[in-house]
């Protein structure tokens, strides 16, 4: 518990602290959408690309090559390394790893033109960038303490990946239904819960450390941006119109 003085001086600092942190959050959380969709945008639209991302059945389908599967292998690997060895990592050593995990997932987000219209993919957007803004400034602002709700949310989160697993080989339309509905509610949970998360531990966090300073910057930005790819994707399915 922080002992105040009268003038508000403790409190002021703790403010500021936290609003520069979050802010710098959000600016690289943002860089990492805008990067991921202008990748996504110009493989979709560039025939080389799509030839590396894609392979096409006898029946004329497209399904995902083994370029593709790499891709989503090396996604899955920046994600363990970028949260299980940040306190290893430099400032720049990690901001380009995020970098180089926003290029890869917007050439994993490729397909998503294959399978709906861009107009609806651009509504989705828009949708969920407000969800999100109200989430988030609802995890920022709430006294309400989450962490019960984010222990209830990771299990959530667990039995979601394991469903999906099981999914890849029944392919039951009811089965991804269900995901897709308790995904929207679980990742629009998570955005609140690690809203607050990242605000209280930027209450923490020393800033005389830039290279520190700038490594958790970019572990907060990944956790946000996750959850916003994915509260994207889970709305996409249940939303928007397919070709």
């Amino acid at each position: 518990m922080k002992n105040y003085s009268p003038n508000g001086s403790v409190i002021e600092q703790s403010g500021s602290r936290i609003q520069t942190y979050m802010s710098h959050v959000y600016g690289w959380m943002t860089v990492g959408l805008f990067l991921t969709g202008i990748v996504a945008w110009f493989a979709s639209s560039n025939p080389a690309m799509e030839g590396l991302l894609f392979s096409v059945t006898p029946r004329g389908l497209h399904t995902l090559s083994v370029f593709s599967w790499v891709l989503i292998a090396a996604e899955l690997g920046l994600v363990f390394v970028l949260s299980g060895m940040i306190n290893k990592l430099s400032g720049s050593t990690a901001t380009t790893l995020f970098m180089l995990y926003s290029v890869i997932s917007g050439l994993t987000l490729t397909p998503i033109f294959k399978v709906y219209t861009g107009s609806s993919i651009v509504s989705v957007f828009f949708i969920c960038a407000g969800m999100f803004a109200a989430l988030a400034l609802y995890g920022y602002t709430t006294k309400r303490d989450l962490s019960a709700f984010g222990r209830f949310l990771f299990m959530g989160l667990v039995g979601i990946v394991m469903a999906s697993v099981v999914n890849f080989f029944m392919q039951s339309q009811s089965l991804m239904n269900a995901i897709t509905y308790i995904g929207i509610f679980v990742f629009a949970g998570l955005t609140a819960y690690d809203t607050q998360k990242l605000k209280q531990f930027g209450d923490q966090l020393q800033q005389d450390d830039p290279n520190m300073f700038r490594r958790f910057v970019i572990l907060g930005a990944l956790t946000l941006y996750l959850d916003f790819i994915n509260l994207f994707l889970m709305l996409l399915r249940a939303l928007a119109d397919r070709r």
